[in-house]
């Protein structure tokens, strides 16, 4: 059933199948879950404010592992669980201290150290999930294609693909073998994580690695992967199931190491047009989900797309959605089965606490009364984010939590809105 995108009535029926006056449970996806429950865990919270959620009833506090697994199951949750992409280094000065002596690149591939920064963001904010440090970009170089970063910035691959020969080059028979790194850098993170948070493995999506590896780096425009698409689409979807093949045995590595939930980056989805994303992109991503293991919760992160039903459709659990879209608007639209993740723009981690604290409060009153929701930013942490705004954001949301003792919920506490004139 196509979707009429000016018509949010018409939205959420055609990705439910049920009419939204008489909306009942959506028809399961594609999975069911187990997980063992850890101990709780009680972290500081740096910054006050007072957010109601109005949720179901939740019988204890919840570790924060069980608060962010059990919102991947959009199952009622004491507060919505809180992570940032791009959580790990950027910002923190411990991580600088570390990369005045070691490459970006040599800690993603060492474990000790890859370990070292995934954990600094859960010492400082005791954010409720770790995501592994590493990057997007080490699929195609265990295909072959190496990346480096320029001494001026920027991402540069060894080669660029301009030809059928060069998508012969890439080779996926080792992607696990080569990968093994990941798989030691996460066990020693489990180890250190003891149960308490939840963690959290990645990869890049096949369109946007191939936009990446056909440009050879970083661009402006992104042309070379919709020429590919739009002119040769055999060599396109030779370079697809390449890719997919590789980014499904990469998330295997980490779910085979102990990551509890994946989260798939197609950060250059928005870049198709919405009649075109489905082949370009959702495909290819539905068909490493459907690899990944039932007990194991996706999350797919589609910065700039809007294809709601394509999304649903790739069988994830959880959408992460970008500041551009109100996120409770987009909850309405999915299936009670499909969670949100998001959205608060990051360039308020570079306003003051204040102004961090009070969007961070709307978008939490926005989603009152709503499971299923995963607080994170729009896109990644920025290097200039400033701690304490980001402290303000993390104690914002762990605060929102609801009193167990008296079982109320306060009122929510809104900082004015600053008008010009």
């Amino acid at each position: 059933m196509g979707v009429g995108y000016g018509d949010p009535t018409m939205q959420r029926q055609a990705l439910t199948g049920i009419p939204c006056w008489n909306r009942g449970i959506a028809p399961p996806l594609r999975r069911c879950y187990g997980c063992r429950l850890s101990p709780i865990y009680v972290t500081t919270q740096p910054f006050s404010a007072s957010v109601s959620t109005s949720l179901p009833s939740v019988e204890k506090q919840l570790s924060n592992r069980e608060r962010f697994l059990a919102a991947c199951r959009c199952e009622p949750v004491d507060r919505a669980p809180v992570w940032m992409m791009r959580q790990a280094g950027r910002a923190l000065p411990e991580y600088r201290a570390l990369k005045e002596t070691h490459s970006f690149v040599e800690m993603v591939k060492t474990p000790e150290l890859a370990a070292e920064v995934t954990l600094q963001p859960i010492r400082r904010f005791g954010f409720d999930a770790a995501i592994l440090f590493s990057d997007i970009l080490v699929v195609p170089e265990a295909m072959g294609q190496s990346y480096r970063f320029r001494e001026t910035g920027g991402i540069e691959m060894d080669f660029s693909l301009r030809s059928p020969a060069d998508i012969d080059r890439l080779d996926g028979s080792h992607v696990a073998e080569r990968l093994a790194y990941m798989g030691d850098a996460l066990r020693l993170i489990k180890r250190e994580l003891a149960g308490n948070t939840a963690l959290i493995g990645f990869a890049g999506s096949p369109w946007t690695l191939a936009n990446f590896m056909i440009e050879g780096g970083g661009s402006r425009e992104w042309h070379g992967a919709k020429q590919l698409f739009y002119n040769n689409r055999p060599e396109f979807c030779r370079l697809m199931e390449k890719l997919t093949a590789a980014v499904a045995s990469c998330l295997q590595v980490q779910i085979d190491a102990g990551a509890e939930v994946v989260q798939i980056f197609d950060t250059l989805g928005g870049l198709l047009a919405p009649d075109d994303f489905t082949e370009a992109s959702a495909r290819w991503i539905r068909q490493i989900v459907a690899s990944i293991p039932s007990t194991t919760p996706v999350i797919v992160f589609a910065k700039g797309a809007s294809r709601w039903d394509a999304l649903v459709e790739t069988g994830a659990n959880i959408l992460g959605v970008d500041w551009t879209q109100r996120l409770a608007e987009v909850r309405e639209l999915l299936p009670e089965s499909v969670g949100v993740q998001g959205n608060l723009d990051p360039a308020f981690l570079c306003a003051s606490p204040e102004a961090a604290a009070g969007a961070t409060a709307r978008i939490l009153e926005s989603m009152r009364g709503k499971t299923g929701h995963i607080f994170n930013l729009g896109h990644g942490v920025t290097p200039d984010a400033l701690l304490d705004s980001i402290a303000a954001v993390v104690g914002t949301v762990q605060n929102s939590a609801t009193d167990f003792s008296h079982g109320d919920h306060g009122d929510i506490e809104l900082p004015p809105r600053v008008l010009c004139g």
